[in-house]
């Protein structure tokens, strides 16, 4: 077993002190650590390097072979994703891409050799729209994620799109999409019927056309094509086609005259009674994520979250998209009960001026991190792979400056579902990542982003500091590699949201948590075995990272921790260690 030397800055409760301060003086800087705790560093026992020359204390645990003996009965399993073990391999620590990737799972991916490959290009998370598809294809779908995460040694999280109470939306029958040709006519109706009619466009709800005039636009997903109303026959609309372009199916459509937009209310529930057996449908199969579409407020988040914690054994999370004006004006109240947040630049460009999004989408970014959330940025990121196996530089420079602005994770959307070219698309999003996490990390390494406080307890309080304190030791250290030890993976999170440059390993026994931090910047969780002992969680979860030839002989990490005990929770502490492998 190898021996594992150790600087332990430890958090400690104290309820005598005020505000203690870590002053680690022959590194050169302070850092406050909030709270009643005293923190720690034993400055006695120097020997060896850390980083760029720093000198640090190190020191073997005397307790450390102990607790590893007491450990040597326990069943451990590394369920790190083999894709990002191939590339820390072959990368190392700073090379792996932090920048997490979803794929839309549709007719032109769904084989499981398909499904493989998209995962072989980094795929993290597997969205599935229930907007398309039968019920049986999406349990298909699910049935072979897991085996791909089961056999190959993925670790691929489901999210499941739920359609929400979409009162603008047209369908023309059709399984594909279809091309719609300048100036033909096409009929626009509310009539029910199976199946598809020539030239004839299903609309969702029978008030589809109130308070529509001839001469008004109506613009198919945000310009795909573009109709103009001729004439108005009872609740119907005959249209020309003023814009040709590609219709999908159950398309958003929105109503445009004189250059704006028709703004229209209407009473109608966010959740469908469509959405929730869908939401019953992700429960059954255990999907790990639900995002929530066309969320105006707060309350629906919470509801559909409240009914998760009495349905779901369990635990999923809710992300809420923001696609509208609304959501916009009631935008900070979303993401705090949000558990995440897809900025769905599509439809928000319908309801917003086009020069706007760029400024909404980099402030969308910035809120989440600030509120500690994780951000989807979505829709059209690499359109033209949809039928042109490379992407035009705009888009290009458009992934990268949602890289730049330190989002959590970027979505292909019809590139992978519907597109003949999905995994070249995936290839596009990770080297185009991956080269911009390279260019800006010294930028962020030298400009800390001050944090909003978040926490309200003391504890909390804590946690957020430390994990403060730990991402600019990390950065400052110039550590190889973060771990943290986490339940519910709160300060993985915590950890994510400074954006520090060495990646975060977070080690837990919940897989719950394990799939819900795929979603999270930066962070790559594993699957291993905890028990109520700190130290001995931390011994044995860095012999088995060794074991696996994943670290090496001189490796610097910095080690994080938050597991509580389960039967003296008052005793609960939180650690930071720095440990050098020899």
């Amino acid at each position: 077993m190898a021996e594992v030397n150790a600087m332990m800055i430890r958090a400690r409760c104290n309820f005598m002190v005020r505000n203690p301060v870590l002053d680690v003086k022959r590194l050169g800087f302070r850092m406050p650590v909030m709270g009643h705790r005293t923190v720690w560093c034993n400055r006695r026992r120097m020997k060896g390097r850390v980083g760029n020359g720093v000198k640090a204390t190190m020191q073997v645990d005397l307790d450390d072979e102990e607790r590893l003996r007491r450990l040597e009965g326990l069943e451990a399993t590394l369920g790190l994703d083999i894709v990002a073990e191939r590339e820390l391999k072959e990368k190392g620590f700073l090379g792996m891409r932090k920048t997490k990737l979803v794929c839309t799972i549709g007719p032109a991916c769904s084989g499981i050799e398909d499904l493989e490959k998209l995962a072989l290009e980094g795929m993290n998370i597997a969205r599935l729209n229930m907007c398309h598809n039968s019920r049986e294809w999406h349990c298909d779908m699910i049935k072979k994620i897991k085996k791909l995460n089961e056999e190959k040694g993925f670790c691929i999280s489901v999210m499941i799109d739920i359609e929400g109470s979409r009162i603008h939306v047209v369908d023309h029958g059709a399984p594909s999409s279809v091309k719609v040709e300048d100036g033909s006519i096409w009929l626009f109706t509310a009539e029910k019927f199976e199946g598809s009619r020539p030239f004839t466009v299903q609309a969702s709800y029978e008030g589809f056309s109130e308070g529509i005039r001839v001469g008004d636009s109506i613009v198919i997903d945000g310009g795909m094509a573009t109709f103009e109303v001729i004439e108005k026959i009872g609740n119907d609309l005959s249209c020309r086609c003023t814009d040709p372009g590609l219709f999908l199916p159950r398309a958003k459509c929105s109503f445009w005259r004189d250059g704006r937009l028709v703004v229209r209310n209407h009473e109608s529930p966010t959740l469908s009674s469509k959405d929730w057996s869908d939401i019953e449908f992700g429960i059954s199969e255990g999907v790990d994520f639900i995002a929530l579409s066309f969320v105006n407020s707060a309350d629906p988040v919470r509801h559909l979250k409240n009914y998760l914690l009495t349905k779901s054994a369990k635990s999923i999370r809710v992300l809420a998209k923001i696609e509208s004006l609304e959501a916009l004006q009631n935008l900070e109240e979303i993401i705090e009960a949000s558990d995440g947040i897809m900025v769905a630049r599509g439809d928000l460009g319908v309801e917003i001026p086009l020069e706007q999004i760029p400024a909404v989408q980099e402030e969308i970014t910035r809120v989440c991190r600030e509120l500690n959330k994780p951000v989807i940025i979505a829709s059209q990121l690499l359109e033209s792979m949809v039928e042109y196996p490379t992407p035009t530089r705009a888009e290009v420079a458009d992934v990268s400056e949602a890289v730049r602005q330190y989002a959590d994770a970027l979505m292909l959307s019809g590139e992978s579902a519907i597109g003949s070219y999905g995994q070249k698309a995936l290839s596009v999003l990770q080297m185009a990542s991956s080269r911009m996490e390279l260019w800006s990390r010294e930028e962020n390494t030298k400009n800390f982003l001050p944090q909003h406080q978040l926490g309200v307890s003391l504890h909390d309080r804590i946690a957020e500091e430390i994990c403060n304190s730990a991402a600019e030791l990390a950065n400052r250290l110039s550590v190889d590699a973060i771990f943290v030890l986490t339940n519910q993976g709160h300060m993985a999170s915590l950890l994510s949201r400074n954006r520090p440059g060495p990646p975060i390993f977070a080690l837990t026994d919940d897989d719950s948590t394990r799939m819900a931090l795929n979603l999270q910047w930066g962070v790559f969780p594993l699957r291993i075995d905890l028990s109520e002992d700190i130290e001995a969680n931390i011994s044995r979860g860095i012999e088995v990272v060794k074991s696996k030839g994943l670290v090496k002989q001189g490796d610097s990490v910095l080690v994080v921790s938050e597991i509580s005990p389960a039967r003296a929770v008052s005793m609960a502490s939180q650690s930071i260690q720095l440990k050098t492998i020899v």
